[in-house]
């Protein structure tokens, strides 16, 4: 079974046997960014990634806004169910943005990456473009590229932001009225032209069931054909 969560920020015990006690042998969760555990090759956090190792199932990450993307960029480069990926241990990986898996027999479309609010404030169109954390205008087309090669249908989505729709509908504070990135609008022309059964993110840091499509996941853990809060 494949389950979501959200961003784990190199929070250990979010990864702890107690918290995936859901988890059996041969599944797959997968972290809707800032995995947070790839930050400093530290002997505590490689010891960490070995504990990892040793789980009976897969671990997938995106990656964030908040990731040591020189780090993570050292990693071997390997296909994985289909798509490109870092290989961080045996059954560790970082799914690259843009791709298409095939997961326990299920098509998951990975975006990882995003843009802060600070970056947005930016007027040089090139600083911005070399901030690691921001997908690039290849990612995008290798997007489009690896969807029209499964007719734009997949069984889920995962991306670390949200469409920018969703991204309003969720926000109260103004915050929404920020200028809608590159990113945003891809992810809301995503929204209206692939066709999924679920769609999952993360950096909202909530868990919120929003519709029969889209959730928002943060602390729980969510099997991902249920794509309800507390389901089963």
């Amino acid at each position: 079974m494949i389950y979501f969560t959200g961003d784990t920020h190199g929070e250990q015990d979010r990864l702890g046997r107690n918290a995936l006690r859901k988890l059996a042998p041969g599944d797959t969760l997968i972290i809707c960014g800032d995995f947070g555990f790839i930050w400093d090759s530290s002997a505590k956090e490689q010891k960490f990634l070995d504990k990892l190792s040793r789980m009976s199932f897969n671990i997938c990450f995106l990656d964030g806004t908040h990731e040591n993307f020189k780090l993570l960029n050292t990693y071997p480069l390997v296909r994985y169910c289909g798509g490109k990926a870092h290989r961080i241990r045996p059954n560790v990986f970082h799914l690259l943005r843009g791709q298409v898996f095939e997961i326990e027999n299920k098509t998951v479309f990975s975006m990882g990456g995003g843009e802060p609010p600070e970056s947005l404030l930016m007027e040089d169109e090139e600083l911005r473009s070399h901030r690691p954390e921001i997908p690039s205008k290849q990612d995008m087309l290798e997007a489009v590229e690896n969807l029209q090669k499964h007719d734009y249908r997949v069984n889920y989505i995962v991306t670390h932001e949200p469409p920018a729709s969703i991204r309003d509908f969720l926000t109260v504070d103004g915050y929404s009225q920020r200028e809608m990135s590159a990113l945003g609008a891809f992810l809301d022309e995503l929204s209206k032209t692939a066709q999924f059964n679920k769609w999952y993110f993360g950096s909202m840091h909530v868990d919120k069931f929003i519709s029969r499509s889209y959730t928002a996941v943060f602390q729980e853990l969510i099997p991902a054909s249920a794509g309800e809060i507390g389901a089963e």
